[in-house]
């Protein structure tokens, strides 16, 4: 199995299960991962995901072997790819373009390069691994990163880091990803489940419908002049104020008990 799926707890761990190839993506991992990351989305259960790797690696990327190889040989090239049906399912699995508006959580665990970099910057929090390295080496090769990293990394980063990252296919150790901002925290490899699994928890335990508003605020309103934002963060609030959760925290509080939350 080359994408493993289980779900404990309204909690989705998604792990990368290909450790001969560093994890590395061929076309029937990007299937399985977008089809694992359109489940969750669906899945009024599940509140957040935790994503990370088998063996030494996070994941290397696309298969050079064997999944660039289609891509370079269609007449269309990417364009070609996009309008097709694996079209979409490669939007899922890069989290790219897709709408997901619940938590993930990274850990990553080793090698992060090339497409598992670009999936990095459409998730959430991020704790990496004293071991974990960082790249996008897809320059080095000739190609382009078209998993969003030339659109995502300028806004994650200050400019010259992303242009540095993007243009130099240069790898980074976890502590130099940490100080530039691109992981929260890097701790013990023995500690790197527990911590992430530390934040799932806290975020599956918040009011769900807060939490998914709140995101899609946070991503959507990037986009917008300053005085739409400020338009659209009350138009996505307005809703939670008006859910069955924000009756239940309030009184929670103040019978000094923890929320039940059902997502409504």
């Amino acid at each position: 199995m080359t994408i493993e799926y289980d779900k404990r707890d309204h909690i989705a761990y998604i792990t990368f299960n290909r450790p001969e190839a560093r994890n590395a993506m061929d076309l029937e991992h990007v299937k399985a991962l977008a089809n694992a990351w359109i489940d969750f989305r669906d899945d009024s259960s599940m509140r957040v995901a935790i994503i990370t790797g088998v063996g030494n690696s996070f994941c290397a990327g696309a298969d050079l072997g064997s999944l660039i190889p289609q891509i370079t040989g269609s007449p269309d090239g990417v364009a070609g790819l996009l309008k097709e049906e694996m079209g979409e399912l490669f939007q899922a699995a890069m989290l790219r373009d897709f709408e997901l508006w619940k938590p993930v959580v990274a850990a990553v665990n080793g090698y992060c390069i090339a497409g598992g970099l670009e999936m990095l910057c459409g998730m959430d929090i991020r704790i990496a691994s004293e071991t974990a390295v960082f790249a996008l080496q897809e320059v080095r090769w000739g190609l382009f990163p078209f998993g969003g990293s030339t659109v995502r990394l300028p806004r994650e980063l200050t400019h010259c880091k992303a242009m540095e990252i993007l243009l130099t296919g240069e790898k980074m150790d976890a502590q130099e990803a940490h100080r530039i901002g691109l992981v929260n925290y890097v701790v013990a490899p023995d500690e790197l489940m527990a911590t992430a699994e530390r934040y799932a928890r806290r975020i599956a335990d918040n009011g769900p419908v807060a939490v998914s508003a709140i995101k899609r605020s946070a991503i959507e309103c990037l986009s917008l002049p300053l005085k739409e934002a400020y338009q659209h963060e009350i138009d996505l609030s307005t809703p939670v104020f008006k859910s069955e959760d924000a009756v239940e925290g309030p009184m929670a509080f103040m019978e000094k008990r923890k929320p039940d939350f059902k997502g409504k």
